[in-house]
């Protein structure tokens, strides 16, 4: 009896650690899975909201159920706002960092819950983030209206920032390539290249006029749109005989130099929201009240219209190709996202919250 007991205490004590070993694991798994309300495939809406009013909101789109919860910010975080005029979102690993311009901040979450993790202050009309890695982040700040703006560094740790380096006017948009970071100057005519091991500006690259946005395609070229500059009258009415065209300007980062540029056809609209398809291998912009479609190898502009309207804001899913555009519906209320296939066709519509202008893909 006591041998029997020995052995069935021996099989027992196997079949507990083979037990225990198969629930570890499994727990493992699930540990290493992101979970919350908003780890599943998705699509983050920034909404800017309202000039000076703290209706700036982020909505989340779940790409599998089809469905938009709006302001997830205020509902994980107790109904407190986000901020005055939310400008855009970036996720590295884990968090996310959302920039509110006219709050002078950027609001640090974990992207799966959308719980506050801490504010990134002392900030001069922010625009745009970018991290480096994850300790290490950029913002482009305007500081003030047409003076120098610069690119502050920030220690993501700490979220504090450590360095400001001085930019050209109106910095926007941001570009990490190979150690390289690119900064459109919007006031201006110039792209500015900073060296992230110095955080020193090595070299500044003359575009077309006031640079809105900036892209890298397969071939690891920079493409930069330009809106062109808009003169005015003394009643603020636009002088066209000193307004500017727009251009698309390609740089290529082995030799900082502007390799091919295409003018728009003419000076009375200006092009934005540039983006990329999914292949990389293709630019989408809006320009006089359309969306069109421009291949990266193509010898002249396109005139191919993609989409028979334009947005406020332009994203372009980097897994499915599918293409969201952000309707502001005049500031009046609520946004329309509208959901478009890489031919151009209609793949759904959702409302989002005030001023759609940009989307991040999760």
């Amino acid at each position: 009896m006591k041998r029997l007991n020995t052995f069935r205490s021996f099989f027992s004590a196997i079949a507990l650690s083979v037990a225990a070993f198969g629930f570890t694991s499994c727990d493992d798994n699930n540990n290493d899975a992101p979970s919350g309300a908003y780890a599943e495939e998705g699509v983050f809406v920034v909404n800017e909201g309202n000039y000076g009013t703290p209706t700036g909101s982020v909505s989340y789109y779940s790409k599998t159920a089809k469905q938009v919860q709006n302001g997830i910010f205020s509902k994980e975080n107790d109904s407190r706002p986000l901020g005055d005029v939310v400008q855009s979102m970036t996720i590295q690993n884990d968090r996310a960092y959302i920039v509110a311009n006219n709050s002078n901040k950027i609001e640090v979450v974990n992207t799966y819950t959308f719980k506050s993790e801490g504010v990134i202050e002392g900030l001069l009309l922010p625009r745009y983030f970018v991290a480096l890695n994850n300790t290490k982040g950029y913002v482009t700040e305007w500081v003030s209206f047409g003076q120098a703006g610069r690119v502050s560094v920030i220690d993501l740790a700490s979220r504090t920032v450590t360095k400001t380096i001085s930019v050209g006017v109106m910095p926007e948009k941001l570009l990490l390539v190979n150690g390289k970071l690119y900064v459109t100057n919007g006031g201006g005519n110039s792209v500015s290249v900073i060296n992230t091991n110095t955080d020193v500006v090595e070299q500044s690259i003359t575009v077309s006029d006031s640079p809105n946005g900036l892209v890298l395609d397969k071939n690891n070229n920079v493409w930069v749109l330009s809106g062109g500059k808009v003169a005015y009258n003394s009643d603020w009415t636009v002088d066209y005989t000193k307004t500017t065209a727009g251009a698309l300007n390609m740089i290529n980062p082995s030799t900082q130099a502007v390799q091919t540029t295409f003018t728009f056809p003419g000076n009375q609209s200006q092009p934005g929201n540039l983006a990329i398809s999914s292949g990389k291998d293709k630019l989408y912009f809006n320009y006089a009240g359309k969306t069109y479609a421009h291949n990266i190898g193509a010898s002249s502009l396109s005139n191919s219209v993609l989409i028979n309207r334009s947005f406020y804001g332009l994203g372009v899913d980097p897994e499915t190709g599918l293409i969201y555009g952000g309707d502001a519906n005049g500031f009046a209320g609520d946004g329309t996202v509208y959901i478009y296939n890489p031919d151009g066709t209609s793949a759904g519509s959702f409302t989002a919250g005030i001023a759609p202008n940009g989307f991040v893909f999760n």
